[in-house]
């Protein structure tokens, strides 16, 4: 298969949902396409996804695979890495995608240091075009490429995570306020949430 096969009623869905195009979210969709093609589309908990970074890409997985943080099958890991593990519960399959990072540029190429210059909102308008000429120039190639172009596609490096669970709230006996179970800290006798636990030293 060549280049991105999603509907543009796909890709706008991801745009209004992230609030803008760019190159993490196409990094997402490519994530979701090869989801839906090899494992289906999650209609409740079927699909879980690992993501192993916060930035613009988680969207356009939320958006195409319906694995969101409040059903409970999509997990964060703060691993900094364009790097996304998904499992189809039903028959234990899994794939690990990693994101080919020298598609978006080195740490010293100018395109990144456009990005920072911008971050910092110390970027002159010529280079604010040219920043976001790159900007497509990147999202098209994600979008046109192969998939294995894109992603290096493994085995999981972590067994599948159990099904989202509903635990017992407890109340934190210094700030008064409700906190899972499962979140609580025990302290001398008490029970704490843990940022009342952390501000006790």
């Amino acid at each position: 298969m060549a280049g991105c096969q999603l509907t543009p009623e796909q890709i706008e869905k991801a745009v209004d949902f992230h609030g803008h195009w760019c190159p993490g979210l196409a990094i997402g969709l490519r994530a979701g396409e090869y989801v839906l093609n090899h494992m289906g589309k999650s209609d409740d908990e079927e699909i879980v996804a690992i993501v192993e970074t916060d930035m613009c890409a988680v969207d356009g997985i939320q958006s195409l695979t319906n694995c969101t943080f409040g059903k409970g099958n999509l997990l964060y890991r703060d691993h900094g890495k364009l790097a996304f593990t998904f499992y189809r519960r039903s028959d234990g399959k899994g794939v690990r995608l990693v994101m080919d990072a020298g598609r978006l540029g080195s740490p010293n190429s100018e395109f990144t240091e456009l990005n920072r210059k911008w971050l910092k909102g110390d970027i002159e308008p010529e280079q604010k075009e040219r920043l976001m000429q790159m900007r497509q120039e990147r999202t098209d190639d994600i979008m046109n490429s192969e998939i294995t172009e894109v992603f290096e596609i493994k085995e999981p490096d972590e067994p599948m995570p159990r099904s989202a669970r509903i635990l017992t709230s407890l109340v934190c006996e210094q700030c008064g306020e409700s906190v899972m179970e499962s979140r609580t800290r025990r302290l001398e006798g008490h029970t704490l949430c843990i940022p009342c636990f952390a501000k006790q030293g």
